[in-house]
């Protein structure tokens, strides 16, 4: 509905996990090169772990359309299966169709493996909101861990899910299968206002705009009080706001729509912190992933080198650089200086300095 208004191709905050959508922020490039150095160098069992809304799903998706030709992928989105409906799900994929039981199964899926390992040729399983597992499966995600030979795994699994997952693989009769897991990811909300700034530009930039900064940054700061710097709450501030900036006829968006859209969606922001993530190997490995994948990777900041970074500090109060409600300063995508901006032309010396008195008060009462 808004995109002809601020000049869009397509809608910049859906829910949905677009991968084309995908920002290379630090923290979450972090990701992306663990889940890649863990694929390139069959690192067997990996586990991505995510609070809810921080990207997990729209990051395997970005993996798996950058996967080999080589290399024969199943994506599990439904966890709730049982046994039987598991070994179906992994059949289908490897293409073996005729099997009586369990045990027959197992002795021609280990025969795949092997020749398709043999021939050089990777087997991928990712398994989506693997918290929601049952023990019984998880076990059998174990059993399937088997298929190696002297020093390769012939069968790599990812299971990804919300924080219930370390702590379902922390149950003492799952033990076994925590000590296979190779490799650990941990996706966090972003830890800066700077990472959800340089966030919104870009997408809003994969969309089309041809200005970045439609967001104050005091509607950014306040953004990130209210999201808790997690992706999916910020689309969903941001699609809103631009919504009701469409309706009211601005184009420029500042901290005010962002209050009243945060309101209607029960997100006024909590005394909670946001932490920072933590820092994990790569390794520029390349066999699994087709080539451009970590050309994508590490030149994945390029896109938002022409966004000037801005300083985010608290809005000034209405009368000082403000025009309409909005500062001066952050339609242009600058920093909030406030003295800068007053021109003193034709003034006395005592009107002069009584500005000079009323702007050192200002910055007194702000520090």
């Amino acid at each position: 509905m808004y995109k002809e208004f601020f000049g869009l191709d397509d809608t910049p905050f859906t829910l949905t996990p677009d991968p084309r959508f995908i920002v290379f922020t630090p923290s979450y490039n972090e990701v992306l090169a663990s889940l890649y150095y863990g694929l390139e160098n069959a690192k067997g069992l990996i586990v991505l772990t995510g609070e809810v809304g921080t990207g997990k799903t729209t990051a395997l998706r970005w993996i798996l359309r950058r996967l080999d030709s080589s290399v024969l992928a199943a994506y599990v989105f439904n966890p709730r299966l049982s046994i039987d409906e598991f070994y179906q799900h992994v059949t289908q994929m490897l293409g073996i169709k005729d099997w009586a039981n369990k045990s027959e199964l197992l002795n021609t899926m280990g025969k795949v493996l092997e020749e398709r390992h043999r021939r050089g040729l990777r087997t991928v399983i990712i398994i989506d909101e693997a918290h929601e597992l049952s023990d019984y499966v998880l076990e059998e995600i174990r059993l399937l861990m088997n298929f190696e030979s002297d020093n390769a795994k012939h069968l790599q699994i990812v299971l990804t899910g919300q924080p219930e997952l370390r702590d379902k693989l922390n149950q003492a009769n799952l033990r076994q299968l925590k000590q296979r897991v190779a490799l650990r990811c941990n996706m966090h909300p972003f830890p800066s206002v700077e990472e959800v700034d340089r966030y919104i530009s870009e997408r809003l930039l994969i969309a089309g705009s041809a200005q970045p900064n439609v967001f104050t940054p005091g509607a950014v700061d306040f953004i990130f009080q209210c999201s808790e710097g997690i992706p999916r709450q910020i689309n969903n501030i941001c699609d809103n706001a631009m919504l009701a900036a469409y309706s009211a006829g601005e184009q420029v968006i500042g901290r005010q729509i962002i209050e009243q859209v945060a309101e209607n969606l029960d997100m006024l922001p909590r005394n909670e912190s946001v932490h920072a993530s933590e820092s994990v190997l790569d390794n520029p490995g390349s066999r699994v992933m087709r080539p451009e994948t970590r050309e994508d990777l590490w030149t994945g900041a390029a896109r938002t080198e022409a966004v000037k970074p801005r300083v985010f500090t608290d809005e000034p109060p209405m009368g000082i650089g403000h025009t309409n409600g909005h500062s001066n300063g952050h339609a242009n995508g600058h920093s909030n200086d406030y003295t800068n901006g007053l021109v003193f032309e034709d003034m006395d010396e005592e009107v002069s300095l009584e500005l000079d008195e009323l702007v050192s008060s200002y910055h007194k009462f702000r520090n």
